[in-house]
């Protein structure tokens, strides 16, 4: 019981935190920008701290590395703002940091560059790119399409967990995650669905919906990527031999553990959105 309590606040605590960011960033960047650069530098040290068995990585590299992921979250969000020069000058940060970078590894004869140079690169684009692009869907549409997705995410976490433990027999994908099921995943896909169609009716205003086809699309997107990425965080603990990627929040491991999902709804839905949504204007009312 106490596990549970204890899981429901920093649930809680998290969810608030993003809601409150997102909410605010019709009027003010900051806190948006703080938090996600927070997520970009504690999933970038987790990933250190994960593989640290394999080979421990200096505290310099890691540092610098945090700033290279921070600095292409930054990045990302100025060229969506249009605050930078056409001219590659968006460029400087990222060139940056590969210059610094490479030159770090040269004076670390002793470890394998190859190894080290993969994980930097991994974590830089597994953590801070997707949430980069976060900025990009918030620059093509508005604000509160974005809290709509995480809403899915988190609502398909919900009619996942729901259906698979009252319906789930077969398994979805039993080498990645054994106690998922195709009840489970059917079951939090049309959750979202079913979420999507009630917000277009009894909450367009707030969340700023497209038209209905592309907000259930939406949703459908947003629930299989969410699957595939937990898969995929799945897919990397059971490599590396951990059972979670951190112990940052209490009852749910580390923010790796909780934004898995989202690091591969954040390019599937951009992907989506530049198929589909030919009319940006169709999503701004």
């Amino acid at each position: 019981m106490k596990n549970i309590i204890l899981r429901t606040i920093s649930g809680a605590v998290y969810i608030g935190l993003i809601i409150s960011a997102i909410l605010l960033l019709e009027n003010s960047p900051y806190a948006y920008l703080a938090l996600m650069s927070f997520f970009v530098a504690l999933g970038m040290n987790e990933i250190y701290t994960m593989t640290r068995k394999e080979e421990h990585e200096s505290w310099l590299i890691i540092m610098v590395d945090m700033l290279g992921g921070i600095g292409l979250f930054l990045t990302m969000y100025l060229m969506s703002k249009e605050e930078v020069s056409s001219q590659g000058m968006w460029l400087i940060p990222l060139a940056s940091y590969l210059v610094v970078r490479f030159i770090i590894q040269l004076y670390r004869p002793k470890q394998n560059a190859v190894h080290s140079l993969t994980r930097s690169f991994f974590a830089i684009g597994y953590v801070a790119l997707p949430l980069g692009m976060l900025n990009t869907i918030i620059a093509i549409t508005a604000p509160r399409i974005l809290l709509g997705i995480f809403a899915f995410i988190w609502i398909n976490d919900t009619g996942a967990f729901l259906s698979g433990i009252t319906l789930g027999k077969h398994k979805l994908f039993k080498r990645v995650s054994p106690k998922k099921s195709w009840e489970g995943f059917i079951g939090g896909v049309l959750l979202c669905i079913a979420a999507a169609y009630a917000t277009h009716h009894w909450f367009n205003d707030f969340f700023q919906c497209p038209p209905l086809g592309i907000w259930i699309g939406l949703s459908i997107v947003v629930a299989l990527a969410a699957t595939f990425g937990d898969f995929t965080e799945s897919l990397i603990k059971r490599t590396l031999e951990v059972k979670d990627s951190g112990k940052l929040i209490p009852g749910h491991g580390g923010i790796l553990d909780r934004i898995d999902s989202l690091l591969l709804v954040a390019p599937a839905t951009l992907v989506y959105l530049a198929i589909v949504v030919y009319n940006i204007k169709a999503f701004i009312h």
